[in-house]
């Protein structure tokens, strides 16, 4: 760009800047005196002539070049631009948002889920009672099931298979194991369908995941005291009368509730993430079952001698059979200490303990992945 700035007719100065080379910027200034009339200049003022003198030489016309090397134009370093996902984090921070399903701190976890309590009481209590609203015998089957199962495991292992013999009591023997065993058992398989069952309610609502396996297992603990309801009745009608030791059965029930929620939560992530863990639930289960003394007594086993003291004290200190023989314990009059584990209480506190600590933490671990997949 050029610019011509003139002052009168004796000084001009011309600025030059090139663009095509930025690095380059001249300044031209030049100065003219006034010469004579004769080279077509404007004569001087009269007041500024000099008085004529024959033997003064003829002004001369002098010109001045000045070259001045300006530096080069200085541009200021572009400022280096955000990214996009940084300014959406700060414009969400400045307004207090937070990303949707993120995991919160553990402490504040269990506070949501504490403040949720009525929700996931009242979840349980619908589920249980749409479960059964389509049969005609409806909630009876809530009894009606394990009863019929103790009546086949009873024609089977104490009848034909003769597993009774050596058992006071096979009846009430039997019934307490298969109520204990069903609430576990049920406790289990619910875990497996918790997230993977409720995909509309996990994607529709944002809430403590936790809430649904703990619903669950609130059901099926609301099932169990309707069932042992119906084994006091049977309890009473093969003379097993209300003792002092009864008592017992409810800090083994709770044990064994914390140990069922634990481990249907370490299900609710694995069904939630592979489906197939719900179709082996059945063979896991029935396997488990056989293993726990459900129909039969583990410690006939030692004293007939069929297998090692490692293999008995193993199958002792199962944890479904930890709790089953305390149940016993406390509601059979006829079995009695010599039939328990050694140290079973602290066996019961310690697997109910480690189950639901490890299994509520590691399902918190997933929680921003629940319904995602």
């Amino acid at each position: 760009m050029n610019r011509i700035l003139t002052s009168g007719d004796v000084t001009t100065i011309r600025l030059r800047s090139d663009v095509e080379e930025p690095s380059l910027a001249v300044a031209t200034i030049r100065t003219r005196p006034d010469v004579t009339a004769g080279d077509g200049a404007r004569p001087p003022p009269a007041e500024l002539r000099p008085p004529p003198s024959s033997s003064a030489p003829p002004l001369r016309r002098e010109r001045t070049h000045v070259t001045l090397t300006l530096p080069p134009p200085t541009k200021a370093a572009p400022a280096p631009a955000a990214r996009p996902d940084e300014d959406l984090q700060a414009l969400a921070r400045h307004h207090g948002l937070t990303v949707s399903g993120a995991r919160p701190p553990l402490p504040a976890y269990v506070r949501e889920l504490w403040a949720r309590r009525d929700f996931i009481a009242s979840f349980a209590t619908a589920r249980l009672t749409a479960q059964y609203s389509q049969a005609r015998l409806g909630q009876l089957w809530q009894l009606m099931t394990p009863l019929l199962n103790a009546a086949v495991y009873y024609l089977i292992f104490g009848v034909l298979m003769d597993v009774q013999r050596g058992v006071p009591d096979y009846v009430p023997f039997l019934l307490t194991g298969v109520f204990v065993w069903t609430f576990t058992a049920n406790t289990l398989t619910a875990g497996t369908r918790a997230i993977s069952g409720n995909l509309g309610l996990v994607r529709a609502l944002h809430f403590p995941r936790a809430s649904l396996p703990l619903s669950l297992a609130l059901l099926q603990l609301q099932q169990l005291f309707l069932s042992l309801a119906a084994l006091v009745v049977i309890l009473l009608c093969f003379g097993e009368f209300p003792a002092w030791s009864w008592l017992l059965a409810v800090p083994a029930i709770a044990l064994q509730a914390l140990f069922s929620t634990g481990v249907s939560l370490v299900l609710a992530r694995l069904a939630a993430r592979t489906p197939d863990v719900s179709q082996l639930m059945p063979f896991v289960l029935r396997t488990w079952m056989y293993a726990s003394g459900v129909m039969w007594s583990i410690g006939s086993l030692a004293e007939r001698g069929r297998f090692p003291h490692a293999v008995v004290l193993a199958l002792q200190c199962n944890p479904v059979a930890v709790y089953i023989d305390l149940v016993r314990f406390a509601l059979v009059e006829s079995y009695t200490a010599a039939n328990l584990p050694p140290h079973v209480w602290a066996l019961a506190i310690g697997w109910a303990a480690l189950a639901f600590a490890g299994g509520f933490v590691w399902f918190w671990k997933a929680e921003e992945t629940y319904g995602r997949g």
